[in-house]
């Protein structure tokens, strides 16, 4: 029996591979003996997963955009903003084949920002567990159906193009296409959900009591955490972060430390944050913000900071900035070393909070 849904979405996206846990934590709560029963009985699991987990991973999947790593331990060298997405339950396979479409950017030298196009069907094969207080939620890959269909739209570099070797890893394609994008795919992931903590996402597949490798130990249980994770921001480049979503009563709270260069920190709503991106993913001429920034100052590199930003109700951006074009920050052009870089690696929380 297949059961067909469709969800298409202007709000630029989230992770491809995360699914919402909370509706299962809902159906097996209130039962002491209820992570027994559901972890000895897979009919159970995955009745409770196909009627209650399985219609959100399209509504998941288009909140947040995924930073791309070329592996698990690396800093994030780019970002896939998933924009349509529609789900299939195989009810006799006990499978879910999903299909999602976006655009995002990566960074790799000597192409430097690269603006890309992807879209995919995979089919998951979903599973889960309780272990005391977590739900841990597997989606592990059972085949990819079709794609990706990689399609590179921009390259900084003008004397580089597609078909250009990038030692090791072959053609620019061939490395966004094949190794990152397909390679996130394959490894499959965890998500351990936490009713304090949050959710937790990692790639590959995490057993109990294993947690998924965090730059930062998160201190406050009454936040919620969005992101924990490393990124590299090259010269003359941006990283957008989110959209994180404040409800009525929150703010934003951000943990963060760089290594390198001084760089601008900006917040931006999520209706101004959308164009500014799809500029820079596009190679439109680097420039502010096409609005106000409602928030942000430099981060210099020491000790970690933390930081509340009072905002009303809404979807937002965090805009990581190392250009000269926007923010306070204006960093030297490095005439005599045309080949520097100036790197800023930042490890930041995003969480959202009273």
């Amino acid at each position: 029996m297949l059961r067909s849904r469709r969800k298409s979405s202007a709000r630029p996206a989230g992770a491809f591979l995360v699914l919402l846990v909370l509706a299962l934590s809902f159906a097996v709560a209130g039962c002491p003996c209820a992570g027994t029963v559901v972890n000895a009985n897979p009919q159970l699991r995955w009745w409770l997963f196909s009627n209650f987990g399985a219609s959100r991973i399209c509504p998941e999947m288009l909140k947040l955009g995924v930073s791309l790593k070329t592996d698990s331990a690396s800093p994030a060298i780019g970002r896939f903003f998933p924009m349509t997405c529609n789900y299939t339950v195989d009810d006799a396979r006990q499978t879910v084949a999903v299909t999602f479409a976006g655009t995002g950017y990566g960074y790799m030298q000597p192409a430097k920002r690269v603006g890309f196009s992807a879209s995919t069907t995979i089919e998951l094969r979903p599973d889960f567990a309780i272990a005391d207080d977590d739900i841990y939620v597997w989606g592990r890959l059972n085949r990819i159906i079709s794609g990706p269909d990689f399609r590179v739209g921009y390259i900084e570099n003008a004397a580089f193009n597609i078909a250009s070797n990038i030692p090791p890893f072959g053609t620019l394609t061939n490395f966004f296409g094949n190794q990152v994008m397909t390679g996130e795919l394959t490894r499959g992931f965890t998500v351990v959900a936490n009713e304090d903590r949050g959710n937790e996402f990692a790639l590959g597949i995490l057993t109990p009591p294993n947690k998924p490798i965090k730059p930062f130990k998160v201190q406050d249980d009454e936040r919620f955490t969005f992101a924990n994770e490393t990124v590299d921001v090259h010269g003359n480049a941006r990283d957008f972060l989110g959209p994180f979503e404040v409800g009525s009563g929150q703010a934003l709270y951000l943990t963060m430390s760089v290594q390198g260069p001084t760089l601008d920190v900006m917040i931006v709503s999520k209706m101004v944050g959308d164009p500014w991106r799809e500029g820079y993913q596009t190679g439109q001429p680097l420039g502010v913000a096409p609005g106000p920034v409602l928030g942000g100052a430099p981060l210099a590199p020491g000790p970690a900071q933390t930081r509340k930003f009072n905002l009303t109700p809404g979807l937002y951006y965090v805009v990581l900035d190392n250009t000269q074009y926007a923010g306070l920050v204006a960093p030297p052009v490095q005439v005599l070393n045309p080949l520097y870089d100036p790197i800023a690696r930042v490890s930041y929380v995003a969480q959202v909070g009273e």
